[in-house]
């Protein structure tokens, strides 16, 4: 059992209090979302919403902010609970039972970890997906294909995330006091390779990539590509409607290697221009160079990670805050999220400012090569409409946690 003593550990201070205004900020952010839906649908969108139609999104955001806000509050009670009882420590004396090496030891510590994170989680999961998406019309995810993705995902991340972790561990064991900088060069190279490596072997696990069958759309998204001088490896669809109703397109890969993924829920909605248009925005990104800036930041980011990590290795007092009876570099690791955690959450902001600053230049970018405007604004709309989005976000959540900028504040935009 944890000793009440170590309540008066500063790390564990520090970790709790963490914890708990995060969870407090999150709710307030939750309580002034609810508060800010306005059962006034805006006038740019009363060709698109009925009223019915308009208050089942206002319903839908009510539903799944109360159910975040559940979620997190069990989520906190237990992350808690588990620290102070020291459940880390008894993982950590289950896995050194195996009586292994200190790398095979952090990887048994580590998948107990997460395993046993993955059980908790799982409920919430199975009740989002198979009551709340269900009930308003999203969810196609059969019992079998929820079971198959989560054996899937279990299987990556065996066989991808072991080794990652493996050599972690191994650079931190092995090099000294650079370890930190081989371990961020180390995680960049991973992280370009996979961009590589996702579009061909990964996603296709998950689902059917077929090439979008010769015809208009085609030809116009060909002659575009074209026209701004933009290689594509191929234009494809995916079969989205395999989980859900939702629509989506994104790009993957980079170079010659790039190609342009529509969900089939998309191609059955939207018209033939607002693809195109929306195409046009995610090229946008490519180029105004937004990938390469978002990638190289995010590349720093990590690097401070590693560094600041490094400085809290084999600290006694931390691992005395969680009731540790050894010390060890793969403990470290996890201990340290909890503290680098308010550095993570402060980055997230400036990331999350940066990428509605992009989706605009994205916006501008569109309406400028295609002259199809009024073709992004409708098919925004749809998109929004489709997926029952929060048409009156709180500027406080927008600020915090929002990527892209809230569609009517990008409908003005496109249209000035």
């Amino acid at each position: 059992m944890y000793n009440p003593a170590n309540m008066m550990n500063p790390y564990l201070f520090f970790i709790l209090a963490i914890l708990i205004l995060q969870y407090l900020l999150d709710l307030v952010v939750d309580v002034l979302e609810i508060r800010s839906l306005d059962p006034l649908l805006p006038r740019a969108f009363r060709d698109f919403y009925d009223e019915e139609k308009y208050a089942e999104s206002q319903k839908y955001t009510r539903v799944t902010t109360r159910f975040s806000q559940i979620r997190a509050s069990i989520s906190l009670v237990l992350t808690v609970a588990f620290i102070l009882i020291g459940g880390f420590n008894l993982i950590d004396l289950i896995a050194r039972n195996f009586d292994q090496g200190t790398i095979i030891t952090g990887l048994l510590f580590t998948g107990m970890v997460y395993l046993l994170s993955l059980i908790l989680s799982l409920p919430f999961s199975i009740y989002f997906t198979f009551e709340i998406e269900e009930s308003f019309g999203f969810n196609k995810t059969t019992v079998k294909t929820f079971v198959l993705d989560l054996v899937k995902g279990l299987l990556l991340t065996i066989v991808i995330g072991v080794p990652l972790l493996a050599m972690l561990l191994w650079f931190f064991e092995s090099t000294g006091e650079f370890a930190w900088l081989y371990s961020w060069g180390g995680l960049s190279l991973f992280t370009f390779v996979m961009q590589f490596l996702a579009p061909v072997l990964i996603m296709p696990l998950f689902n059917k990539f077929t090439p979008l069958e010769d015809g208009e759309l085609k030809e116009k998204i060909t002659t575009y590509a074209q026209e701004q001088d933009f290689a594509l490896e191929g234009i494809y669809t995916m079969d989205g409607s395999k989980r859900s109703t939702r629509l989506n397109a994104f790009f993957t890969g980079f170079g010659r290697f790039r190609r342009i993924v529509f969900f089939d829920t998309l191609i059955e909605k939207l018209k033939d221009d607002e693809i195109v248009v929306v195409l046009a925005h995610e090229m946008g990104h490519f180029k105004r160079k937004h990938i390469p800036k978002m990638m190289i930041t995010s590349l720093l980011q990590n690097g401070l990670m590693f560094f600041i990590l490094s400085l809290f290795l084999g600290n006694e007092a931390l691992f005395a805050a969680f009731g540790m009876e050894n010390i060890s570099i793969y403990a470290s690791l996890i201990f340290f999220l909890f503290l680098y955690a308010p550095i993570s959450s402060l980055i997230s902001i400036f990331f999350n400012i940066f990428s509605r600053k992009h989706e605009y230049e994205a916006d501008t970018w569109a309406v400028e090569t295609t002259e199809l405007g009024q073709a992004l604004v409708s098919g925004l709309k749809k998109l929004s409409v489709h997926n029952l989005s929060n048409l009156t976000p709180h500027p406080l959540n927008v600020f915090l946690n929002y990527s892209h900028p809230p569609v009517l504040e990008r409908i003005k935009k496109i249209e000035r």
